[in-house]
């Protein structure tokens, strides 16, 4: 994703009008939209290293059992350790998760910044200043959303933790 240049353009050819360009409301949606798309390509490169090196370690047990026996023994004990300590780590951290949702919120910011930008949906008829007071409402309450729901799914996930304990 293209940032916003000097010549208050969004992505080739896509101008900002210059009432929004400088304004907080459209700072703070390019802002998130970056750390969204960011945090999702992290957590995507995350989950796929840890799959591929679980898988790669998985494919390399029934070679590994070709190995003098005692080498064999701890090889594919190591291995199978490994694939379950990736696996943890993977649960622990949820990249999977985070890689959807964070996507989701950067896509439901690019679609309000392309609305905004078309004064189209919410933001059609309305004058400048209603228009940037909608735009920052509608960015707080995208954010707000993916906040909650992370919050929730942690909350969930700790009381799921808690219970197969008791």
């Amino acid at each position: 994703m293209a940032s916003r240049d000097n010549n208050n353009t969004t992505e080739p050819g896509i101008a900002v009008p210059d009432f929004a360009a400088a304004h907080p409301a459209w700072l703070r949606l390019e802002d998130q939209m970056q750390w969204y798309d960011n945090k999702s390509l992290l957590s995507q490169r995350w989950y796929k290293r840890l799959k591929l090196a679980q898988v790669a370690l998985a494919v390399l047990i029934p070679v590994m059992s070709l190995l003098p026996a005692d080498l064999a023994k701890w090889a594919t004990a190591i291995s199978g350790t490994a694939i379950a300590l990736l696996e943890a780590v993977q649960q622990m951290n949820q990249y999977s998760t985070l890689w959807v949702t964070y996507r989701a919120t950067a896509e439901r910011l690019k679609h309000e910044k392309y609305l905004f930008l078309s004064a189209a949906g919410p933001y059609r008829g309305l004058p400048e200043p209603e228009r940037l007071i909608q735009l920052a409402e509608r960015v707080e309450e995208h954010v707000s959303t993916e906040h909650a729901n992370w919050f929730n799914e942690n909350r969930r996930v700790a009381l799921a933790k808690t219970e197969n304990k008791g």
